[in-house]
């Protein structure tokens, strides 16, 4: 798949790196494998996100002047050592084959993204402030792909969840996770711009005598009266290195500069999540769903005797994580009585995570269901999960997946999707309310956003996962946080269950494999952010241009004879 490295007599002189040479490919093949651990080490647990930049940087420079199928395949180094050990949560319990499969389907998409920047070479070459846009576009573009495909796609990993921590993340409230991702693969774009150039610079200086000036590295003559390293000439000549990487540290200060709130600006309410755990971590959790059930009603009427001894605020709303009643409460009577217990208890209505049966036989659906003290659930407001995921929560194409594995069949019923966003109203609080993995999808957070919600609510379980997992999908809801201005919590049955504010704050946040309750005033938010009135647009123009620079350098090729890399 890599193309071997060209090989030269010592009598021959190597030409000069203007003529299109890409990097040797023992020096691009490691490179592309330390992009992909740069990468990598920019996501939580590790949170070193300027290092996102720099694994940027690092592909481009293995992928150009390469061919294609050349830059295909650094594209897919890069991507194995990102997602594999990213998503290495996914065999802790369900064995290797899924977290390989899954792995390897991820890195093909870094495999295109090697393509389409060895494809974009000429255009980079031709103006060397086009590179960083170019890098940006092409991230978007193959963000926005792999986000919808296959079968609704897979966002884990895009680079604007690697950036809680950092300025780029209030760019979020502009253009929302694809204006983040930009700008961090636009720094990313600016530091191979610099770096290109000293080495260019560099490679060019060691193989000219000391007298004779160098031609320029875009195959220019310098100006005269100077070298590579010396006089007002080169002064010049390192410009070119200079500003791009000012320009990198100019980018991530500028998202310093969007204002963000602190908090929302609507009515107080007092809100308390409530973090039962499981009795064992794995897939087995829910052969235990009534010790579930049980710790999660168990903590909320501990919480309801703190509130009556005055140690503790009294609720406006209580919310339970995902998969807190797998026991169908419209159904099993003895669940419902349960949930209605602590709803009655606490005085507050709950918002209950349950696995409701339906609508068809070995059919069921992964709820949100708003449990009113004296009354009961509240079927008017329900949420059904609109984005299942494939092969965990449903079966395509069952009979075709069973001859890869039988671990499909572990998936005995299918989930059945939803058709309404998550807006759902408790009194005087409009939630929107996502379940799970759904935190990653744009359309099915802003849709709740537009559809009135005032506070955002995830919930999760992590009981199949880990603690790197848990974290990920945290720096997933401050970027959602940031992206609408809204004040957000995560509630899961293990953790990391917390509070996140407008500006991506996050507090109280719970230990993992822990029994927590927590419990913070917050204030609502109407307001919409640009990112919220604008939507899909900046991914859309983003990506937009994105194939245009790919039509455009394909105009470029025909028009002049390619050195091949």
């Amino acid at each position: 798949m890599l193309d071997r490295d060209e090989t030269h007599s010592p009598a021959v002189p190597p030409p000069p790196v203007a003529a299109g040479r890409p990097l040797p490919l023992k020096v691009a093949a490691p490179m592309a494998v330390v992009a992909g651990l740069a990468l990598l080490l920019a996501f939580p647990p590790y949170g070193m996100w300027p290092l996102a930049p720099v694994g940027v940087a690092l592909l481009a420079a293995a992928a150009h002047r390469r061919r294609l199928r050349a830059g295909a395949g650094v594209g897919f180094l890069t991507g194995v050592a990102l997602f594999a050990p990213l998503l290495s949560w996914t065999n802790l319990h369900t064995g290797y084959l899924p977290w390989v499969l899954l792995s390897l389907l991820q890195a093909g998409y870094l495999a295109l993204l090697g393509a389409a920047t060895a494809w974009v070479s000429p255009l980079a070459d031709r103006g060397r402030w086009a590179w960083p846009a170019l890098t940006g576009l092409l991230w978007v573009g193959q963000e926005a792909l792999r986000d919808r495909t296959p079968f609704g796609g897979f966002p884990w990993g895009r680079l604007a969840f690697s950036q809680d921590d950092s300025p780029l993340l209030r760019l979020a409230a502009l253009g929302g996770a694809p204006l983040v991702t930009f700008a961090v693969a636009l720094t990313g774009g600016l530091l191979v711009t610099a770096a290109w150039h000293a080495w260019t610079t560099l490679r060019a200086a060691r193989q000219t005598p000391a007298d004779t000036a160098p031609a320029d590295t875009d195959g220019r003559d310098p100006a005269p009266g100077g070298n590579a390293l010396t006089g007002a000439a080169p002064a010049r000549r390192w410009a070119p290195v200079i500003a791009p990487a000012v320009a990198a540290v100019a980018v991530v200060a500028a998202g310093l500069l969007v204002p963000l709130a602190a908090a929302g600006s609507g009515a107080p309410v007092t809100v308390a999540i409530v973090q039962g755990n499981v009795p064992r971590l794995g897939l087995d959790f829910n052969a235990q769903r009534q010790a579930v059930l049980n710790n999660h009603v168990d903590a909320t009427i501990e919480l309801a005797a703190q509130v009556a001894a005055g140690t503790q605020r009294q609720p406006d709303l209580v919310v339970w994580p995902e998969n807190s009643s797998d026991i169908d409460p419209l159904r099993n009577p003895t669940a419902g009585a349960r949930i209605s217990q602590a709803a009655d208890t606490i005085r507050a209505p709950i918002l209950v995570g349950a696995v409701l049966l339906g609508p068809g036989p070995g059919q069921v659906r992964n709820a949100g269901i708003l449990w009113q003290p004296d009354t009961g659930a509240d079927m008017s407001q329900l949420y059904t999960k609109r984005h299942p995921v494939p092969f965990a929560e449903y079966v395509p194409l069952r009979d075709i997946a069973r001859m890869v594995s039988d671990k499909v069949d572990l998936v005995r019923n299918d989930f059945v999707p939803g058709s309404t966003p998550g807006v759902v109203r408790a009194g005087p609080i409009v939630l929107g309310d996502v379940i799970c993995f759904e935190v990653a999808y744009d359309e099915v957070v802003r849709d709740t956003v537009t559809g009135g919600a005032q506070l955002l609510v995830v919930q999760t379980n992590n009981a199949t996962f880990d603690v790197a997992e848990a974290r990920q999908q945290l720096a997933m809801v401050r970027l959602r946080a940031v992206e609408h201005g809204r004040p957000a919590l995560m509630a899961s049955t293990v953790g990391v269950s917390g509070f996140v504010a407008p500006d991506g704050r996050v507090s109280d946040a719970t230990g993992f494999n822990t029994r927590e309750v927590v419990v913070r005033e917050l204030r609502l938010h109407d307001g919409r952010t640009l990112a919220t009135r604008l939507g899909w647009w900046p991914e859309l123009a983003l990506a937009g241009l994105a194939v245009a620079a790919l039509v455009g350098a394909g105009v470029l090729r025909r028009r002049q004879r390619v050195v091949p890399g």
